[in-house]
Parts: structure tokens; sequence; C-alpha cells
């Protein structure tokens, strides 16, 4: 049986490509909306860090910029053990619409699970970008 291996999501935010794109590639901006703290190095290859007041972390590593229209990384998958190799990616695409920004994350690799591993993962963080998503347009709404 084949499982899904990506999940996309796209939000229309009223902010220009520009501030968006602040707000995924600097550690203030990842440390207000996905996470409560963040270091990021804005490079391949670069790492970065998230980090949350209960003590859980997401450690990533940077994969592709393209300023201002696209920003990738890996990062452990949801449910694995911490030394589990695999790695999803997770990709965001920005386009200008209209005054705004069209805003797509696609996050993939998901197909490489098993049935009970794919089930947690794909499920926690479909979810995960619904919420985060979510913080990401209030952030940018209040700035």
């Amino acid at each position: 049986m084949a499982f899904p291996d990506r999940i996309e999501r796209t939000v229309e935010v009223a902010q220009p490509p520009a501030k968006v794109w602040a707000a995924l590639t600097t550690a203030e901006g990842l440390g207000t909306w996905f996470g409560n703290e963040a270091t990021i190095d804005l490079r391949p290859g670069g790492a970065a860090q998230l980090k949350w007041d209960t003590g859980d972390t997401a450690d990533l590593r940077v994969e592709r910029v393209e300023e201002p229209s696209v920003f990738g990384f890996t990062w452990h998958i949801y449910g694995l053990p911490e030394d589990d190799p695999r790695r999803t990616y997770v990709e965001f695409t920005l386009e200008p619409a209209g005054g705004g920004t069209r805003l797509t994350v696609v996050e993939s690799g998901f197909g490489q699970l098993t049935e009970d591993a794919h089930e947690k993962a794909y499920g926690g963080n479909t979810e995960g970008w619904r919420l985060e998503l979510g913080e990401l347009v209030e952030y940018l709404d209040a700035a």
C-alpha cells in the first residue's frame, strides 16, 4: 500500500514577500512564530535550531536559499528515534499576490516510512503545519 509522501499547504498573507521571507529565515522571525527561540545560519548546509519553552528542540539543515522566493530545509521525522538518520524536506515558496504573498509549504519524504511511523509522522505534521501556519499569519498580521 502506498502512503502519501507529502503535505502541501498554501496561505495568502497581506504582507509583501520581503516581510514573509524575514519571518521564515531570521532567528527573530522563526523564534517568534515557529518556536520560542531560534538560531539560523542562512546558507545551504547551514544549521538552524528551534527551541520551545517546553524544552523541545528541532535541528534543521538549510538546503535551499533563493531570496526572496524559496527556502528549504531538512529535519528529523516526528515520532522516529533521535538517532534515526531519515529526514523530511520542507520547502517554502513565496509568490507575490496582489499587495501580499502566496506562501506554499511542502514537506516531503514521508513515503520512506513504515505504516505505523507514517501514520504518526504524517498525521502529526499535517496538524502541525495547520497550527504553525496559523501562528505565522498571526505573527505577520501583528507586525
